[in-house]
């Protein structure tokens, strides 16, 4: 037989076996993450369940009633768990919170109360989020009441955070959408309580089952938390008990305290430019019927021409205002029942009835003497949708039910800013389109159109602004109204804008106008140019400031919750 060697172990050979073994031993056992997950498909329910069960109701909601959080205020401390962990387990950014914890206080020096609320989303019967969004980027579950959000839908106008009472929704500058609490539905179907529910140490947070019959009439009689919005307004299901008998002057700790809103600079600027080719677009075509003077038959394609432009340069603007502009196509989904979306349509029907209007104006400057009814058409196209998408601006902040811009106050504003600027536009596009001629002299020109625009101008300018001043009688009222916090920040906070709105107001709708009524047709072009574009200037940028402050000086009720900054 050979001779067979077998190789002498080695301290190398011994050690290479022992780490086989320990890799084959390793592979045979479950990792942390295996463990974990096979103990939780074996369970029968969450293996936290016994910490909160008794938080969740014992069955789904049946017809007519809904889910909806319970919150007892004499358990709750104000510790914030809850914030932290609906934080924590909806991956919010820093500054982002669904759920807030505020303050109410009252009582007396001797006897002091001090409440701790915590709030989140109350799932409203009538959300006013999902009444007004344009691209139906809201839904509420038939069989929970939830009120979700798609973020998928969502192009991020953030009308919803101005028509929330509550202001619950949270605009994602980075996503471009809106963000709302949920209930953590998705925890909810499993079993699970939801974060802020089952975080809370004192239990203070429960969902319950609630009929939503009686929740409606609950709001009737104004049954909610003090110092909250109305409750009638949405309908909001959220229950605040307490055992106690709270002070009647228990009030928000921030309820004294006036701060100024955000400008939103995209709206602004379409607003402002809207109304004035509306309007300019309006006091054309007056002047073709009223006032048809030779200087006006020789200038108005021009005129048309500069609304025109304007009228689409306005429109591109309030793209701006969109989080993902790309998606605003999307717009139109919510017609039906969405007055941005109908503002959005009349306004897109507006400029294609312009854009036809200038272009016959301009290939045929007799058309409106010439072709009859179907100039008459044509004219009526661009008023009626024109004015149709000013009435659906105002109406889109009305329906917000903010008492700053309730109907008759935005109405007069914008109607009273459309006619205003398109007295103003009209006078400036003559002057240089006067300018521009070598036949016309811009003297004459002016002169002859001046006591039919100077007036109106005039007229249309001290009525605005003496109506944007009677907000300032509301500082005499005793009760700490949303009126008086807005004048109390117009006449202090923002007084400094409001000053220069009034100085730029009175100078370009009155003054400048008014000393044109007694110009010299024999003055110089240029002063006569100067002058008249002072006053459009000045009048946009008073318009400007006034819609900035409408913004600004919006102030509502709103829950008791972080103190904003």
């Amino acid at each position: 037989m050979p001779l067979t060697l077998t190789p002498p172990l080695t301290d190398a050979n011994t050690s290479l076996n022992s780490l086989l073994v320990d890799l084959l031993r390793e592979q045979q056992e479950l990792t942390a993450v295996d463990r974990f997950a096979q103990a939780h498909e074996t369970a029968a329910e969450p293996l936290q369940a016994k910490y909160y069960r008794s938080l969740l109701p014992a069955s789904p909601p049946g017809p007519g009633e809904q889910y909806a959080f319970e919150v007892d205020l004499d358990l709750c401390t104000g510790c914030k768990s809850c914030v932290t962990a609906c934080h924590a387990l909806n991956g919010l950014d820093e500054h982002e919170t669904w759920r807030d914890v505020g303050l109410l206080v009252g009582g007396t020096s001797s006897l002091p109360v001090i409440q701790h609320v915590t709030a989140a989303c109350h799932h409203c019967i009538d959300p006013a989020c999902l009444n007004v969004c344009p691209t139906l980027s809201y839904e509420k579950d038939p069989h929970t009441g939830i009120v979700k959000h798609l973020d998928d839908q969502c192009f991020g106008c953030q009308y919803c955070i101005l028509a929330c009472p509550y202001e619950v929704p949270q605009y994602h500058a980075r996503k471009g959408i809106v963000r709302k609490c949920d209930m953590c539905s998705s925890r909810l179907t499993a079993g699970e309580a939801p974060a802020c529910v089952q975080a809370c140490p004192h239990e203070a947070i429960r969902i319950r089952v609630v009929n939503q019959a009686d929740i409606a009439a609950e709001c009737e009689a104004n049954v909610f938390l003090p110092g909250a919005p109305e409750p009638h307004l949405t309908l909001p299901t959220t229950n605040y008990k307490t055992s106690r008998v709270f002070p009647r002057n228990l009030l928000p700790a921030d309820y004294f305290t006036v701060q100024a809103e955000h400008p939103h600079p995209p709206l602004i600027a379409m607003l402002v430019l809207t109304q004035l080719s509306v309007g300019a677009f309006c006091v054309s075509e007056w002047m073709n019927n009223a006032a048809r003077t030779p200087a006006w038959l020789a200038l108005r394609s021009w005129e048309a021409a500069a609304a025109l432009a304007i009228g689409l340069g306005a429109l591109a603007a309030a793209t701006l205002h969109l989080g993902r502009p790309h998606l605003a196509y999307r717009a139109v989904l919510g017609l039906r029942k969405s007055w941005l979306s109908r503002e959005i349509v009349a306004f897109g029907a507006f400029a294609g009835s312009a854009t036809v209007y200038a272009v016959v104006l301009w290939q045929f400057p007799q058309a409106p003497e010439q072709w009859g009814p179907w100039w008459t058409a044509i004219s009526a196209g661009v008023l009626l949708t024109g004015l149709a998408g000013v009435f659906c601006s105002v109406m889109i902040y009305h329906v917000t039910r903010r008492p700053t811009w309730l109907g008759p106050r935005t109405f007069v504003r914008f109607f009273g800013s459309t006619a205003w600027l398109g007295f103003a536009a009209t006078l400036f596009a003559a002057g240089f389109a006067a300018a521009l001629s070598r036949e016309l002299a811009v003297g004459a020109v002016l002169t002859e159109l001046m006591p039919t625009l100077g007036r109106g101008l005039i007229v249309t300018a001290v009525a605005k602004l003496a109506y944007e001043a009677l907000l300032f009688l509301n500082l005499l009222d005793r009760q700490h109204t949303p009126l008086k916090r807005s004048a109390l920040l117009l006449a202090h906070e923002l007084a400094g804008p409001a000053l220069a709105r009034f100085a730029l107001g009175a100078l370009g709708g009155i003054g400048l106008p008014a000393a044109l009524l007694f110009e010299s047709p024999a003055a110089s072009p240029v002063k006569w140019l100067t002058t008249v574009t002072a006053i459009v200037a000045l009048s946009i940028a008073g318009e400007v400031l006034e819609r900035t402050l409408y913004f600004m000086a919006a102030v509502s009720p709103r829950m008791p919750g972080a103190v904003k900054t």
